[in-house]
């Protein structure tokens, strides 16, 4: 049967995340690596974090299952290449383990922005010249193709970067990455099973097992965290997959697809350089006004504000596998276009709509000039000096002022 190799895949993934976890729990207890309560953090006991380990050992025993079963029981053959894709998947695999170390070395020390951004690089680029680009787009106003040439390298490497930053930015509260990533991966099986990819469809299903396997210690209460080293993985793998899952002559709906699966982590991402770009504060600069942050403040708790966010994926991912059978459903080009249309415009007013609802693009820090310490120090809501600064800034909208009074009435 040919779902058998694909649940094997879950399973395996699934089964070694179990196993693993615990052990990976003591190991970053004793290495140092835990996560205590304050600043921002949301747990109020001290969490060991580094679970991306166990998440990429199971990784690595689902491509030794899938090598065994291609070798001895006759699974399919997932490493073929597409039509114009031609990828050394060893060298892909040695992206990923470069992704892995950079969180995990993070885990271990903290490291500085920078040094983290260039171990992104770095395998994004590996990535990149495995073979995994973007490459030529059916042009949507004839019959050509759009090509970008050598473009596409730097695109990839930036788009490879963009996903890892997007899903270790939404992880913010106990279970909301791993059960994203899950829900995510599981949407990307489903497409890459329908457009023949198998070495998307393999990778992600195992994806996906490794998620929920590890949503067993992750989920509030969490035990264990992913750390950078997970979360950065987490967005980086769905980045490959999302790629792996075209061909390299990709219509527009295709590559529209990942920007919808991924839906929640982009727009997140994306509100926090506004958000921050308005404060005039660094782009970098971490605060409270992330969609996890701004729904607890709603009122939800940690529980609800996670399968809140999880229904929102949910949705956004429907939508796209809906995107993908419009072909089959629609007779005439004009029909498959309007109706693909149609829907991205209704997820992308309902996730804007929500974004609105809480407050995404609002500042919650700002930078204040004090004569008394004479340096440039941040300022929060919760700060008297906060409105002052909001009005001197012209900052104050419907939307500020709300959060503002609100703030003031606590």
């Amino acid at each position: 049967m040919p779902w058998i190799p694909y649940v094997m895949l879950f399973l395996t993934a699934l089964g070694v995340t179990l196993a693993l976890v615990p052990l990976v729990r003591r190991l970053a207890i004793r290495l140092g690596s835990v996560d205590y309560p304050g600043g921002r953090r949301v747990n109020t006991v001290p969490v060991p974090r580094m679970g991306g380990l166990a998440i990429f050992c199971a990784l690595a025993v689902a491509a030794g299952a899938q090598w065994l079963g291609t070798t001895y029981l006759d699974w399919p053959v997932v490493v073929l290449p597409a039509p114009g894709l031609h990828v050394n998947y060893w060298v892909l695999a040695v992206s990923v383990l470069i992704i892995f170390v950079t969180g995990f070395i993070d885990d271990l020390v903290s490291l500085k922005p920078l040094p983290k951004l260039i171990g992104q690089i770095i395998a994004s680029s590996v990535a990149a010249a495995s073979g995994l680009v973007v490459g030529n787009i059916v042009n949507p106003f004839s019959e050509g193709l759009l090509s970008i040439g050598w473009l596409a390298y730097p695109v990839t490497v930036i788009y490879l970067v963009a996903f890892a930053n997007a899903i270790n930015l939404v992880d913010g509260l106990d279970g909301l990455a791993s059960g994203l990533t899950a829900i995510v991966s599981l949407s990307m099986f489903v497409i890459a099973v329908n457009e023949g990819r198998l070495d998307a469809a393999a990778l992600a299903i195992a994806l996906c097992g490794a998620c929920i396997g590890f949503l067993r210690y992750n989920f509030s209460p969490a035990v264990i965290f992913l750390g950078d080293s997970g979360a950065l993985m987490l967005g980086f793998v769905l980045g490959c997959v999302s790629l792996l899952s075209v061909t390299r002559v990709a219509g527009v709906t295709m590559l529209l697809l990942p920007i919808v699966l991924a839906g929640i982590p982009i727009l997140d991402t994306l509100s926090a350089i506004v958000r921050r770009k308005r404060a005039h504060v660094s782009v970098g600069q971490a605060d409270t006004g992330h969609i996890h942050h701004r729904l607890v403040r709603e009122g939800f708790n940690a529980r609800q504000a996670v399968i809140l966010i999880y229904l929102w994926t949910a949705v956004l991912c429907a939508g796209a596998i809906v995107m993908t059978r419009i072909d089959s459903w629609t007779e005439t080009t004009l029909e498959r276009t309007v109706f693909k249309a149609l829907i991205f415009l209704f997820l992308l007013a309902f996730s804007l709509l929500f974004a609105v609802r809480l407050r995404l693009f609002t500042p919650v820090l700002l930078h204040h000039w004090d004569p008394r310490q004479h340096e440039d120090v941040l300022i929060t809501p919760e700060d008297p000096r906060f409105v002052e600064e909001a009005e001197r800034q012209n900052l104050p909208d419907a939307e500020l002022e709300g959060e503002l009074r609100s703030s003031s009435d606590d």
